[in-house]
């Protein structure tokens, strides 16, 4: 599926902010795949993941290794709050935090509590707003919705 320029701009600004905030021993992958046992192999928009990039010179992170996954989401959004998100937070290490960067309601909702195939929490941050960025349980700085949204 194409993508529009206001998702590519979300994107590449949603990176800028995470990367800057990346504490040491975290990298940041962009499009690059997550094996979800029992799903697939999806390829969030960004995924921030344990080690260096070198790590994952032969495998995949899987989700033990994973913190953060990011999607933008316009065209994706019903896939992405359905079956992805039941995914991450079902697999046998549920992915700790998922970003919905939602273009339609120009807002970040942020999951979390993962458990059985349910995040528990949600967290909705519309512009004017800070999103915290949880890194391994520990909040490294925040966001401002305004920024990541175009």
């Amino acid at each position: 599926m194409g993508k529009k320029p206001a998702h590519c701009w979300a994107v590449d600004r949603t990176e800028e902010a995470l990367r800057a905030l990346l504490p040491p021993g975290w990298t940041l992958r962009r499009e690059g795949p997550v094996r979800i046992p029992d799903f697939d192999e999806p390829e969030p928009d960004l995924a921030v993941v344990k080690g260096p990039r070198d790590v994952y010179r032969t495998r995949h992170p899987d989700p033990a290794d994973v913190t953060l996954l990011v999607e933008v989401a316009e065209s994706s959004l019903d896939r992405d709050r359905g079956e992805k998100r039941a995914a991450y937070a079902k697999s046998h290490e549920p992915i700790a935090v998922y970003w919905i960067v939602n273009l339609i309601d120009r807002q970040v909702e942020v999951y979390t509590d993962p458990v059985s195939d349910v995040y528990r929490l949600c967290e909705v941050f519309k512009p004017g707003q800070d999103v915290p960025v949880v890194i391994h349980g520990v909040e490294v700085g925040r966001i401002a919705v305004a920024d990541i949204l175009p």
